[in-house]
């Protein structure tokens, strides 16, 4: 896994292998990133199922302002870590907990938030609900939704899909508000 574009282009990552994970593959991210490119420049990010912290670091090296990377997961937090400190980057804030928890108590609004949950969990759909709940995304703000399912990305009248794609048995869906 490596970042593919921006200052830390080329730069390899950290992974990890942990049942029910699966890092967004390069191909991908290179595609998703070309979607919201205009979306990142000083941006505050939420990665809210971090993993390695791939996505958000990849903003990062694009040029967004400062990332919050949550897990839930001990070896993924270490492995955000170090990832983090192979890159020496100081504007990303690392979140040990439930992702529940975080947005019911979390008080940031956000200008990306990419969710990209266990596939066999309703995880996307309580995220959006809560995300929405609670406040935590600006009014022009993108939620990247990531699912082996577009029957998983359910969200409410008041988002509009502003753009969706289908790489192999994954969809990418990003959302925003009417």
């Amino acid at each position: 896994m490596k970042i593919i574009s921006g200052i830390y282009k080329g730069r390899i990552l950290d992974g990890f292998d942990i049942a029910g994970t699966r890092p967004t593959m390069d191909r991908v991210k290179e595609s998703l990133f070309a979607m919201i490119q205009d979306y990142i420049k000083d941006s505050t990010i939420l990665d809210l199922f971090s993993g390695s912290g791939n996505l958000g670091i990849e903003a990062l090296s694009n040029g967004a302002k400062t990332a919050y990377l949550v897990d839930n997961n001990k070896i993924a937090i270490n492995t955000i870590n170090s990832n983090l400190k192979k890159l020496n980057i100081n504007n990303a804030t690392v979140i040990k907990g439930d992702y529940q928890k975080i947005l019911k108590e979390i008080k940031i609004k956000f200008d990306l938030i990419f969710l990209d949950p266990p596939y066999k969990t309703d995880y996307l759909e309580q995220s959006i609900k809560l995300i929405l709940e609670n406040n935590l995304l600006k009014e022009d703000g993108l939620l990247i939704c990531e699912s082996s399912s577009l029957d998983k990305i359910v969200y409410p009248s008041n988002l509009e899909i502003y753009k969706e794609k289908k790489y192999g048995d994954k969809f990418v869906v990003i959302l925003k508000y009417i």
